[in-house]
């Protein structure tokens, strides 16, 4: 097309030039994610508004209790909650596209992590705890991006992205 645009071009706005698709979501895939993983992020961005969350920033950590007014969103939750922390604790990044730096450390060092989940009519509670201080801080770090994705959703991560240069 020779620079020319068109009715039918798209700004490519994403890393790959793709643009952002709010219907195929498809930075919710990734290097190592199972379709279903994906599929589970779809749903919890798709339904954020039926999110609420509330985070205790803890000395040694995190506790936070997160719950969807609706029943299957929150069992999609459950589910995502449940198997990132085991792959977390298997130090196996899926390597989600959107997924931010935050993370590394938790797969590289998941021996420094603390993890207890508790499923309440509250919600889901996760109590994570360390002794490294570095593991903290970013254990604070991610409890507040995912807030921020609890109350904002895929614009959330938009922000988050174009701030790391992403």
């Amino acid at each position: 097309m020779g620079g020319q645009t068109g009715a039918g071009m798209m700004h490519g706005h994403g890393a790959d030039g793709t643009g952002h698709d709010e219907v195929t979501m498809p930075g919710l895939r990734g290097l190592n994610a199972t379709p279903e993983e994906s599929a589970e992020l779809a749903t919890m961005f798709r339904n954020f508004p039926t999110f609420t969350r509330e985070v205790t920033n803890l000395p040694d950590g995190i506790r936070t209790v997160t719950r969807s007014s609706d029943p299957e969103v929150m069992d999609v939750l459950i589910s995502h909650v449940t198997g990132m922390i085991a792959r977390v604790e298997a130090g196996d990044d899926p390597k989600v596209f959107i997924q931010s730096p935050t993370l590394d450390i938790f797969f590289a060092r998941p021996e420094a992590i603390d993890t207890q989940i508790e499923v309440t009519d509250a919600g889901i509670i996760v109590t994570q705890t360390s002794d490294d201080p570095q593991m903290v801080a970013a254990l604070h770090t991610h409890a507040a991006e995912v807030s921020d994705m609890a109350a904002r959703g895929m614009q959330a991560v938009h922000e988050r992205m174009m701030h790391q240069g992403g």
